[in-house]
């Protein structure tokens, strides 16, 4: 996860001083189109100062996101939409959202419950991370790489969170069980509901564990995990967006490695002969690449943009015991 500079006081104030009652009430007279008012946030958000990273990089998108829900509609990719008229109470709901994102920081997918991975529709709330993996363009291409064409039986997304990693895959695998494991019980009930609304209840199945504590003699052909990476300077500066966010979801001690060296040193018990790794470690790569130099940790590239994801195969994991006991 990339982070920023926290928002001012100063940035706060300007922000709450964007929507003056005479403000909102020229532009629910005035805009009329989807995209007279994608316009008006755009301006509003850079007036705000908002920080992007919830799965948007840009203000246009952030917008058409909280628009999109206002009107029940799937992600607006067709362009005619933008000339659609907005009743009155679409443009009062959509005023009323915008203003939420810019003076309380809100991310726009805890304010639609929504957030799009791999393509799927997930519910959202503060009780998960907002979906926004670059791991999501591994699944969608099968691993191939990793896997190198080998169709998995068992897949294990460790720290699941909304869970939107294991139905992702249980998509991409629609012959494998996948279990979803994660330590919060909050969080675990947030990716039953996303089981249950992509009815995949016979596949995916939510398990409560702390790392792998609550998985003693299960093996995967893949372990997919996204853990905790932030470190702890970073944790300090974290823009107001993150702070929505579960800290028990980012917070990974001083360097950003609690979870990942856990991870490392317990993975290979839990992986068939010829299984697979593959976990995101964010910013933290830096650290990792220096305290592991010799440890064959496969840095992956994507496409669509995205690092600090590595994949390491259960052979590597056991020549390399001593050292990840070590670091």
């Amino acid at each position: 996860m990339t982070t920023g500079s926290t928002t001012t006081g100063t940035a706060q104030t300007e922000a709450t001083s964007l929507f003056s009652p005479s403000l909102i009430e020229d532009a629910l007279t005035q805009l009329c189109s989807v995209q007279d008012w994608l316009r008006f946030a755009v301006s509003k958000m850079h007036q705000g100062q908002v920080y992007l990273g919830h799965g948007t990089d840009n203000p246009w998108d952030e917008a058409a996101n909280l628009m999109a829900a206002v009107l029940s509609l799937p992600p607006l990719t067709d362009e005619q939409l933008f000339k659609a008229r907005l009743i009155m109470q679409e443009r009062r709901d959509f005023i009323a959202l915008l203003q939420q994102r810019i003076e309380q920081r809100i991310p726009a997918a805890y304010l639609t419950h929504q957030a799009y991975f791999a393509g799927l529709p997930f519910y959202v709330d503060e009780r998960v991370l907002v979906p926004r993996s670059p791991i999501a363009e591994l699944i969608q291409q099968g691993f191939s790489e990793q896997l190198a064409g080998v169709q998995p039986e068992r897949i294990l997304d460790l720290c699941t969170g909304s869970g939107c990693i294991a139905i992702a895959c249980a998509y991409q695998f629609p012959e494998a069980e996948v279990d979803a494991a994660d330590i919060s019980p909050d969080a675990l009930a947030v990716a039953e509901y996303n089981i249950s609304e992509h009815q995949l209840e016979h596949r995916v199945f939510p398990l409560l564990s702390d790392v792998f504590d609550g998985l003693a003699g299960q093996q995967y052909d893949l372990i997919v995990t996204n853990p905790p990476y932030v470190d702890a300077e970073d944790m300090a500066d974290l823009p107001a967006e993150f702070l929505h966010e579960p800290e028990l979801g980012l917070a990974s001690g001083a360097d950003g490695l609690a979870l990942t060296r856990q991870i490392l040193r317990q993975a290979a018990q839990h992986l068939t002969e010829q299984g697979v790794l593959v976990c995101e470690v964010g910013n933290s790569m830096v650290a990792l690449q220096a305290l592991l130099p010799d440890v064959g940790l496969q840095w992956l590239a994507f496409e669509q943009g995205g690092t600090g994801v590595f994949s390491i195969d259960k052979a590597e994991l056991l020549r390399c015991q001593q050292q990840l006991k070590e670091f």
